[in-house]
């Protein structure tokens, strides 16, 4: 992991995000004030805002007299995600579909950057390209509002993302495969194809859902 720039706060939150994110602070660790402001290079004050932030977020939980601790990805979270992610993205697809569209330009080349990093085994990054594909989507459709909500689920459908190519990584070219398909319907504008490529696409998979708690 490494920091970012900016004020204090937002250095702190990115690098406990991202590291909760990519597994390296994996579910179930506590996280100490003294150790995170150290490795940061910040004051603890906002090493407590950015805990706080990320609680908000559900990325931990503070228990009193124990400190921060790592929620862990549970099966009901990576179920509500990709439900909430059907919803967004299924009316994304009616509107892009039915204003002949096409797929947004910069959809071809996300795939072939993912599938880079899917070759490094690089889950982060994958799970970064991956969101910024679908976006692509949201952002089509043209409304603000829509797009702005759909940004709220950026860390945990990262984080979910993840977990997920951790469980069950040979399901990777079936994945390639099914956002080939989804951009050659959205190209043809063809949203009933559309829609059933993204239904698949998000359905929670009985493997990975066995392999989380269920929350």
């Amino acid at each position: 992991m490494t920091t970012s720039t900016g004020p204090a706060r937002e250095r702190v939150y990115a690098w406990l995000r991202d590291g909760i994110i990519a597994g390296e602070l994996e579910g179930g660790r506590f996280l100490d004030e003294q150790w995170v402001s150290g490795v940061v290079g910040v004051s603890r004050t906002p090493v407590r805002e950015a805990f706080h932030r990320l609680e908000a977020e559900r990325f931990i939980s503070l228990l009193p007299r124990k400190g921060a601790q790592v929620r862990t990805v549970t099966a009901r979270e990576l179920e509500e995600v990709y439900q909430s992610r059907r919803l967004i993205e299924g009316h994304a697809i009616a509107e892009v579909c039915a204003a002949g569209r096409g797929a947004p330009p910069e959809m071809p080349g996300l795939i072939e950057e993912m599938e880079a990093a899917e070759a490094a085994r690089d889950w982060f990054a994958v799970s970064g390209l991956d969101r910024r594909f679908h976006r692509a989507i949201v952002n089509a459709a043209g409304n603000s509002v829509l797009t702005e909500l759909y940004d709220t689920l950026r860390s945990r459908q990262q984080r979910v993302a993840v977990r997920a190519m951790e469980a069950r990584p040979e399901r990777l070219p079936t994945i390639d495969a099914e956002h080939r398909a989804l951009v050659a319907a959205l190209e043809a504008s063809d949203a009933e194809e559309a829609l059933r490529v993204l239904n698949v696409h998000l359905r929670p998979v009985s493997e990975v859902v066995s392999e989380l708690d269920r929350g």
